[in-house]
């Protein structure tokens, strides 16, 4: 990796920092939650980091509450987005014109690109093939067989973790160099955020269900409310289950309390059959 880079600011991030970000980065979904994902992974991951940059309390505070936005990365290469925002904290802390709202939308706008290459390539690719070989041996009594699955699937995974925590380092360092020299940073700031407001619409469709059971008509002709939705408006159901709880959340209820609110109320519309799966 090329680490003779000059951009505007003062470089205070060092390989031994990011050698300890690829490091914290290992637990990165143990922490996984309902309410932001792994975000908390992700704060633990960088925090060193933003100690480092950050020496005053109330600014290193600021910092670690916007690394605890929600965020959900493949972990197999969350180093990259890691070591792009280490070095976009770096400019921000030694450079007192730099737009910190910038930080968190290049991460939102990474997190679908790269999560599905990711998944592509570690769940589709890699782990099918380490299964194949690993349980082809292990059938036949073979002791290789899940020595070679763990192999197969953490050495290259392993390999790609370190490697990516210094080239997110060094994009994210030619990137903001480049980018405000040229004077694009408001540009990629708003697109960026637009993109990631995207990935975030996505998700909540993709990982949303609601299906009414309850059925109009009689006899052969009845038909359930949620197919007459799904003619009309399609995914009208999820968008309106979307639109109470923003609204919970701008009323500044917990999410907690929130995520409650749904499961009761789940529970009940199951129970007298107005909800189904």
């Amino acid at each position: 990796m090329n680490f003779n880079i000059k951009p505007k600011y003062d470089k205070k991030i060092n390989k031994s920092d990011l050698v300890k970000l690829f490091w914290r980065s290992i637990p990165y979904e143990h922490s996984w939650n309902y309410e932001r994902m792994g975000n908390v992974g992700f704060a633990w991951a960088i925090m060193p980091i933003l100690k480092k940059l950050y020496p005053q309390k109330d600014k290193f505070i600021h910092a670690l509450k916007r690394n605890l936005e929600l965020y959900n990365m493949t972990p197999y290469i969350v180093t990259l987005p890691l070591g792009i925002s280490a070095a976009m904290e770096e400019a921000n802390a030694t450079n007192e014109d730099f737009d910190e709202t910038s930080i968190s939308a290049v991460k939102l706008a990474l997190m679908g690109p790269l999560s599905g290459i990711g998944d592509s390539f570690f769940w589709g690719t890699l782990r099918v093939l380490a299964t194949g070989i690993g349980t082809t041996l292990a059938i036949k009594g073979n002791v290789l067989g899940p020595i070679l699955f763990f192999l197969i699937f953490n050495v290259p995974h392993f390999i790609i973790r370190y490697y990516s925590t210094f080239l997110g380092y060094s994009l994210g360092s030619n990137v903001i160099n480049n980018v405000e020299n040229s004077g694009m940073m408001d540009k990629i700031t708003k697109y960026a955020s637009m993109i990631g407001m995207m990935v975030v619409g996505a998700m909540t469709q993709e990982m949303t269900s609601v299906n009414f059971t309850t059925k109009i008509g009689v006899g052969k002709s009845a038909s359930t409310v949620q197919s007459l939705l799904d003619e009309i408006f399609p995914g009208i159901a999820t968008l309106v289950l979307f639109g109470i709880t923003y609204w919970m959340l701008k009323k500044k209820l917990n999410p907690l309390l929130i995520m409650l609110i749904i499961l009761v109320v789940s529970i009940a519309a199951a129970y007298f059959k107005i909800l189904g799966a």
